[in-house]
């Protein structure tokens, strides 16, 4: 395997800390306000990067903080007069919820910076005792000039930070650049004691204590947003390194930015569009699908017209796959020719996605897969054996992909369709499915005794529900609209 290193800022050998165990943090949500689709586009990302390492063998555990004290938070709290704790927990929980719906694992642990104050200070004290952090009448700051590689991550020098940055003023530091690790306040919504007096700690500090606490050992992959490269990930990296004098982290991944329309989400200029909304608008499949078609990093801009036009593809997916699992039924006949070509592109597929994870070529092998498998069951005999493999590849790949068959849309029609049952006189089944499958056989039998006007019946008022029958040569298929 072989993966993009923002430290390095090349393609390096996949090489984890320890043989078969990855260590993975990525920065969580500051629950402040509603999830968006940028936030969606990171944690898919790191979804699909978690399943391909877990279906390669990898023992994963994930990490991912909940920054609960920011100033974002305490701003919030005080325009509508609300209490930190509950609104973070009702946000985060909201978010959670559609993460879920969007089918994204859930990391192993949430760890919430209010929960982990005391690891927090005791960094906080390791880097003064290192001689890297200094304390002023309004905090606890980190002193750039004191570690040497600090920039390496975003390639910058000291003065090209100091000239290209804008910075808090705060004329009791040493440097404009010198970041917080401690702020000092009195009667704050949220504040906490400290060998320095009450107060709170700074944006960065939260990341490498949290993260050295539960991981304790250096970091596999550290993921996150381009936008947190710098200052964050280069603050996070100061702190770790100069408290534990070890490498924090082995391999830095950021995902490329999300825009919409063109420019960078803002309310103000109405282009904000949260999670929340873009699953009202849209499946989760064709939202990752979407997602998926560009890779992780590369740039990629918010079009809901091209996200509903994912809804054809998501269906001939499982549609294909459905035939296959049907055509495993056949007559076996071995295809010297069909086993060569449909090991390629499976593959293939391993072969773009161990290469930085490639995933819109590993897309393009799983379509060329499903065009081979259709093309080969259309014939009356099939090579069961090689197709059996090709479904059990194809499976792997769609949860790879975080691509799930949805039946909720189905039941969510049951009442109406279990109503047209009843309309005809029949017995009413329990399941929905078995519903439809008992109207399909109605209909059939009102077309074999030439009943054509209970047959058109049943398909329009199926149709009326979203419920379309299809007439194939091998037998009807349903399809919800």
């Amino acid at each position: 395997m072989r993966v993009f290193n923002t430290l390095s800022n090349g393609i390096e050998p996949f090489l984890p800390v320890e043989p078969g165990r990855i260590v993975l943090y990525v920065c969580g949500l500051t629950p402040y306000d509603s999830a968006h689709i940028g936030h969606a586009r990171t944690y898919v990302s790191f979804d699909v990067i978690k399943r391909h390492l877990l279906k390669k063998g990898f023992a994963v555990y994930h990490i991912q903080n909940i920054t609960d004290v920011e100033d974002k938070i305490l701003k919030r709290c005080g325009e509508i007069h609300a209490d930190p704790k509950q609104l973070t927990e009702k946000i985060h929980s909201e978010a959670m919820q559609q993460f879920a719906a969007l089918n994204i694992l859930p990391a192993d642990v949430y760890p919430k910076v209010t929960d982990n104050i005391p690891e927090i200070i005791s960094m906080v004290q390791a880097i003064i005792d290192a001689g890297k952090a200094y304390e002023t009448k309004t905090g606890i700051y980190f002193d750039i000039s004191s570690f040497r590689d600090y920039g390496k991550l975003s390639s910058q020098n000291l003065d090209q930070i100091r000239a290209g940055s804008r910075f808090e003023v705060d004329e009791s530091k040493k440097n404009p650049a010198d970041f917080a690790l401690w702020k000092k306040t009195s009667g704050e919504l949220l504040e906490f004691e400290s060998p320095w007096g009450k107060g709170r700690p700074g944006w960065h500090i939260e990341c490498s204590a949290i993260s050295m606490k539960y991981a304790k050992r250096t970091l596999d992959i550290h993921g996150g947003a381009r936008d947190l490269v710098f200052p964050h990930h280069e603050n996070e990296i100061a702190q770790a390194e100069a408290a534990t004098k070890e490498k924090y982290c082995k391999y830095w991944m950021h995902t490329g930015f999300l825009t919409v329309k063109g420019e960078k989400m803002s309310k103000s200029l109405g282009n904000f569009v949260t999670l929340k909304n873009a699953l009202e608008n849209s499946s989760s499949n064709a939202l990752r699908l979407f997602f998926l078609q560009a890779h992780y990093r590369s740039p990629l801009d918010y079009d809901l017209e091209k996200i509903n036009s994912m809804e054809e593809s998501v269906e001939r997916i499982f549609n294909s796959f459905d035939l296959i699992s049907e055509s495993l039924s056949k007559k076996d006949v071995p295809n010297q020719e069909f086993r060569e070509k449909s090991n390629y592109h499976i593959e293939s597929f391993y072969k773009n996605m161990d290469d930085d994870f490639r995933t819109p070529e590993a897309l393009a092998d799983l379509f060329n897969l499903l065009r081979l498998a259709n093309s080969h069951i259309i014939q009356d005999a099939v090579d069961v054996q090689q197709l059996r493999a090709v479904k059990s590849a194809i499976g792997d790949i769609l949860w790879i992909f975080g691509l799930e068959k949805q039946k909720k849309s189905i039941d969510s029609r049951k009442q109406q369709i279990l109503k047209l049952i009843r309309d005809l006189g029949e017995p009413v089944p329990e399941s929905a499915e078995e519903a439809v499958k008992l109207l399909i056989g109605l209909r059939q039998s009102a077309r074999e005794s030439k009943n054509y006007q209970k047959a058109d019946l049943i398909r329009s008022r199926l149709s009326e529900i979203g419920i379309i029958l299809e007439d194939k040569p091998d037998g009807v298929r349903w399809k919800i609209q």
